[in-house]
């Protein structure tokens, strides 16, 4: 077993190379083999998203605060909210963020296959992400 006390690990600055705006990161697990568990506390401040991306095995976000969009390829963004679980299916391109005036964070679960949780694609479009 191990505990992580609350305020032990540092939050995380969002690599510019996979998010477009202010993005922070907040862990909660990286599980170690034979788990593959991956989760993190993701802070969106208004107009900020992720790259489109995938998951080899699929991902879960909980909304936990604010309000955000989320879209995948070749459909309009939809409006998540605190509350809100989604799910995305394996290898599915998708991309999610705050909406235009509104930060939003969410818990983002996904598991580890291979020894990646997430492939990065190119940055959403401002055009992509006005729907």
């Amino acid at each position: 077993m191990q505990i992580f006390p609350a305020g032990t690990r540092p939050t995380a600055r969002a690599n510019p190379d996979y998010f477009t705006g202010t993005v922070w990161q907040d862990p909660i697990i990286s599980s170690q083999s034979p788990a593959r568990l991956n989760a993190l506390t993701v802070h969106f401040e208004p107009g900020a998203r992720t790259a489109w991306h995938t998951h080899p095995l699929g991902q879960t976000l909980h909304v936990t605060a604010g309000a955000g969009r989320i879209a995948l390829r070749g459909e309009a963004p939809q409006t998540i909210t605190a509350g809100d679980t989604v799910w995305i299916p394996p290898d599915v391109e998708h991309w999610h963020g705050a909406g235009p005036d509104t930060g939003m964070t969410h818990i983002a679960m996904q598991e580890v296959h291979d020894g990646s949780a997430a492939t990065w694609l190119e940055h959403v479009t401002d055009a992509d992400y006005a729907g």
